[in-house]
């Protein structure tokens, strides 16, 4: 028999080579001991992530994570499981976040795949054109501008404009007023992204700003009633870093405000919005993006369950608990009713301005998994107190109490996905 020659260009070579072994590869991955991501059934579950104290401590990449997310993805490195970060960070874009996840875990995370504790002020389109003073660390007026704010001034600004207003620093105090102080624009709302750096400058300039109703160019006859709204992010009394113990977050400096103002005016400081952790318009937020990235993988089934990784009872616990709570209550309630399902400043339907397209939605249940990396510790008595925000209270204590519990990341994707039957 004689020996025929085939000659086969170089641009074809690849692809001839692709067709005839990928079959052959693809049929004998299960005789290898290989796993085949892309013939699975669609998943119905999507994931929420807690970052600090879940992944990361500080800068610190915690054990197992990067191996943990590895878990999530399909054979060409991108997610199989629609997957979202929930943060209570406020002091950067949710690009920048997105980078900092990617470099941590070594898979490429996209920016819209990170809820910020400020992301769902993006839905808040009546607060957009109003005057707002922002406070926070970072790009504060960046951000305010990314979330659709267009008219943004920074507490470096007012100081600027309002010298004498800062006293308590007496190295910073100045006795002559700004002459830019009479062009100065009133204040229609306050943004809190996050803790400043000096908190008794922000304490004493935010305060100015809500007992004059936006123009501190002179004493208030009567304190106003109402004040100003307020937009709080991130309510995390303590947070998890590099230190022994946890550190104050956000929801130290809240307390400090509430409580200053309380005793100054003898009144209560009412927040227009609390945003953030536990709020349940965060995770309601946060349920659309994962939507978004179920449809942006190819995931066309409705996504029926979350699972949310934290290790905050008092945030992550509580937040995902009380959001299926809510889930729980809308299944079964008109959209009327819905809008007493959360009161005040944490009601979605009314921060929403009950806009059907904005409040539809397909999940059924939250279910809240507890990492043992972070905050929480069995080791440690005051896990036990209540350090929710004070717009929460009083708190079911079951709403503290997770739905699983596990020593960390890795074992928790384990956990879920055997709930779920999935490998």
């Amino acid at each position: 028999m004689g020996l025929i020659l085939i000659t086969i260009s170089k641009e074809l070579e690849p692809k001839i080579l692709e067709s005839v072994w990928e079959p052959l590869f693809a049929t004998n991955r299960t005789k290898f001991g290989l796993k085949s991501y892309s013939t699975q059934k669609q998943v119905n579950f999507g994931l929420l992530f807690d970052i600090d104290g879940v992944i990361v401590r500080g800068r610190k990449v915690l054990p197992f994570a990067p191996d943990a997310f590895r878990l999530l993805l399909d054979n060409n490195g991108n997610f199989r499981v629609p997957t979202v970060f929930v943060t209570n960070a406020g002091n950067l874009l949710r690009h920048d976040k997105a980078q900092q996840l990617s470099n941590w875990l070594g898979v490429e995370v996209h920016e819209d795949q990170v809820v910020m504790a400020h992301s769902p002020l993006r839905m808040f389109r009546n607060y957009h054109d109003k005057r707002v003073l922002v406070s926070g660390q970072g790009p504060v007026a960046d951000i305010a501008r990314n979330l659709g704010f267009t008219k943004v001034t920074t507490l470096d600004e007012l100081r600027a404009a309002f010298p004498v207003l800062d006293a308590v620093d007496h190295t910073r105090r100045v006795s002559a007023p700004s002459p830019l102080e009479k062009y100065f624009p009133r204040i229609e709302a306050v943004v809190l992204f996050g803790e400043p750096i000096r908190w008794e400058t922000a304490l004493q300039l935010l305060i100015d700003v809500i007992m004059t109703n936006g123009l501190p160019t002179e004493a208030p006859k009567h304190v106003p009633r109402p004040h100003i709204p307020i937009l709080a992010c991130n309510m995390d009394l303590q947070w998890m870093a590099e230190a022994c113990m946890p550190r104050f977050g956000h929801g130290a400096f809240l307390v400090c405000l509430e409580n200053l103002y309380k005793k100054i005016t003898g009144q209560d400081l009412v927040y227009s919005a609390l945003i953030g952790k536990p709020s349940e318009i965060t995770y309601f937020h946060a349920e659309r993006m994962v939507i978004k990235h179920a449809r942006k993988i190819g995931i066309t089934e409705p996504i029926k369950r979350l699972y949310a990784v934290g290790d905050n009872i008092n945030t992550d616990i509580f937040g995902a608990n009380l959001y299926n709570q809510y889930l729980s209550r809308s299944q079964t309630v008109s959209v009327a009713t819905k809008r007493s399902v959360a009161v005040g400043a944490r009601n979605i339907h009314n921060l929403l301005g009950g806009n059907p397209s904005e409040c539809d939605q397909e999940t059924e249940q939250c279910f809240s998994v507890l990492v043992e990396t972070g905050v929480y510790s069995q080791d440690r008595e005051e896990c036990l107190l209540d350090h929710s925000p004070r717009d929460f209270l009083p708190v079911e204590e079951k709403l503290r109490e997770p739905d699983y519990t596990t020593s960390n990341v890795l074992q928790a994707i384990n956990l879920i996905y055997k709930k779920e039957s999935y490998q």
